[in-house]
């Protein structure tokens, strides 16, 4: 459901980050195709650096419908950034991509903290985050940095996703999570 970013998926991430709904939440914006190959291109060597880890997330079929993204790595914490095409959101693609994101941040990356900034008018994202048994939200318990988020306008909930609840997740709910992705792609 995710693999490594790479240049010949630009046209297709390109046109469904463009709509509405999508681009005013994406992160790394891009106001034409050019320049989205580019941010690409630049995204794939920052990896490379180890600044940040970019995925792509994928249909059944293989096709691309949008990426995930840990940015801002330091002291074994980041920032996540997703984003969908619209013709994919509520499918649970959202689910199955972060499930196979944080397994590899976490148990192969080293990562010990997710952190997740979500616009307080995006009302979608933080449903679909408030779902996540995993996820704690952290204005108060992290206030240093919601607040830093939050420096110039209050813009931004904060979450955390810390490796050990994530872990503790997974022990106990592994074996449905597995059934439920299997039967994504089936």
């Amino acid at each position: 459901m995710i693999k490594k970013r790479d240049l010949h998926e630009c046209h297709a991430l390109y046109e469904m980050m463009t709509h509405p709904e999508v681009f005013p939440f994406v992160r790394q914006k891009a106001n034409s195709y050019d320049e989205f190959l580019f941010l690409t291109k630049q995204t794939i060597e920052a990896e490379e650096r180890g600044e940040l880890v970019s995925r792509t997330i994928l249909d059944e079929w293989g096709a691309p419908i949008g990426t995930i993204n840990l940015f801002d790595i330091e002291e074994g914490a980041g920032f996540l950034g997703t984003w969908i095409g619209k013709p994919y959101h509520g499918k649970g693609y959202n689910k199955v991509a972060k499930d196979a994101f944080f397994e590899e941040l976490f148990y192969e990356l080293g990562i010990e903290t997710v952190f997740m900034r979500i616009r307080k008018i995006n009302i979608r994202s933080q449903r679909a985050a408030e779902k996540l048994p995993y996820v704690i939200q952290a204005n108060e318990t992290r206030k240093s940095i919601y607040d830093q988020l939050n420096k110039d306008e209050d813009i931004y909930n904060l979450y955390e996703i810390p490796k050990d609840l994530y872990t503790l997740h997974v022990m106990r709910h592994g074996h449905e999570q597995q059934e439920s992705s299997q039967l994504l792609e089936a």
